[in-house]
């Protein structure tokens, strides 16, 4: 039995399957679905879970060399909430772009978590390294 770390079974496969230079999507609550994408749902009520904690809890167990974000987002949040992404996300590399180049990520990533973030584009693609 797992005593430590991530829990959830959907989220221990979909990890264990990402590889170097993968692509792994973590998604606010309003993020498209894209039927070839496995997706695993750990949505709850509004904010629970957030974007950042996943980004935290898959980060102990798994090394990743690049973020992307929507350009957006920058423009959409205040700094507080900058603040908690630049500390989930600290020591990785983190570029913005438009939302839209941001999705065009998607299909080639090797699953989406979506969580139930309500934060204007909460959405980070993690390469693992």
């Amino acid at each position: 039995m797992i005593n430590d770390g991530l829990l959830n079974p959907q989220l221990l496969s979909l990890l264990a399957r990402i590889r170097h230079t993968n692509a792994l999507v973590i998604a606010d609550r309003g993020f498209p679905f894209w039927p070839d994408i496995e997706t695993v749902d750990v949505s709850v009520v509004d904010d629970l879970p957030t974007v950042c904690q996943l980004v935290k809890a898959v980060r102990l167990n798994h090394h990743f060399t690049e973020a992307y974000m929507a350009k957006e987002f920058l423009k959409e949040n205040f700094q507080t909430t900058q603040q908690k992404f630049r500390v989930a996300l600290r020591t990785v590399p983190t570029k913005f772009e438009p939302h839209v180049d941001l999705k065009k990520r998607v299909p080639g990533a090797i699953g989406l978590i979506r969580t139930g973030d309500t934060t204007q584009y909460a959405n980070v693609v993690l390469i693992s390294g």
